[in-house]
């Protein structure tokens, strides 16, 4: 049973954090065309793309998709432990590891 459902989970996961990075991109891509009135670097390691553009746009994206992901695993986790009573495997397994680490400061 611990395997079905670190599979749900895995699956449940996964598909959260793909629908969160497909809209954030989308919503990302919109708000740089208003921004700047051009379309995002498609490939911003091309040197035909502005430093400051190629610069803006990684850190922008990657920041932005990045906390999109670990906000929808977050409410995926959220409703999984609702859903079931308990935390899904992966993060239970590691909330078991923080424990038994001893705290040295």
């Amino acid at each position: 049973m611990a395997s079905d459902s670190s599979k749900i989970w895995t699956a449940f996961s996964v598909g959260a954090a793909l629908l969160a990075a497909t809209a954030a991109k989308k919503g990302l891509n919109t708000s740089w065309r208003v921004a700047t009135g051009k379309n995002p670097p498609a490939n911003p390691a091309d040197p035909d793309v502005d430093l400051w553009e190629a610069v803006a746009w990684a850190a922008v994206s990657g920041t932005i998709i990045a906390l999109a992901r670990m906000l929808a695993t977050r409410r995926a986790a959220d409703y999984y432990a609702r859903s079931t009573g308990k935390l899904p495997p992966e993060l239970a397994a590691s909330r078991d590891a923080d424990k038994s680490e001893p705290t040295t400061y």
